[in-house]
């Protein structure tokens, strides 16, 4: 909050510091000072930790990533799509470190917040599938795994999805021949 204010304050500051200089004639000194002005409203806009962390996570370094996202200690003041892509970053960034249950509800809030671009969502709706893949949930798995066909309109994961269907397949098998197996125990035990 208080980083929001100090940039907000900043920006504010060098825009009037712009609209003087050119006031008053120095109009060199005014167009470095619009460059300068933008500047600082890109990243009142934006937040630089949530962009370093996507560069991070892009070079495969999730911890550093993790860091920069352990940087924003209060995203409820982040503007809405940035606090969608907070919780996004933070579910896949920190899959590996926290349970399965909090990384689902990672994904769900920043689906429910609104992740802007479609490739995003279908990640998003690709892994909470393979989540309710794991846990047991079948038919959520089926329908997340469907909505995420549906939205990778480029084919990025498309083999992801694929293969996850295939084991879920497997897992139906598995788990029918188990169930044969224990109906035939207990009618051989009741004769």
């Amino acid at each position: 909050m208080i980083g929001l204010i100090l940039k907000s304050i900043l920006t504010l500051s060098s825009l009037f510091f712009t609209s003087y200089l050119f006031a008053t004639g120095y109009w060199g000194w005014g167009i470095v000072f619009i460059f300068i002005t933008a500047f600082f409203a890109l990243f009142l806009v934006r937040n630089e930790n949530l962009i370093l962390a996507a560069l991070q996570m892009r070079q495969q370094n999730m911890e550093k990533a993790q860091k920069y996202l352990n940087r924003i200690k209060q995203p409820q003041f982040l503007l809405k799509g940035q606090r969608a892509y907070f919780f996004y970053l933070k579910g896949i960034a920190s899959s590996t470190i926290i349970s399965m249950g909090q990384v689902e509800s990672l994904f769900r809030k920043a689906l429910s917040i609104g992740l802007k671009k479609d490739h995003d969502q279908a990640m998003a709706k690709m892994n909470i599938g393979a989540i309710c893949m794991q846990t047991g949930r079948r038919r959520e798995a089926e329908t997340m795994l469907s909505e995420a066909k549906k939205l990778d309109k480029k084919g990025m994961l498309s083999d992801h999805i694929k293969s996850l269907k295939k084991q879920m397949g497997r897992a139906t098998l598995r788990n029918q021949m188990r169930m044969a197996q224990m109906s035939k125990g207990k009618k051989g035990k009741m004769k």
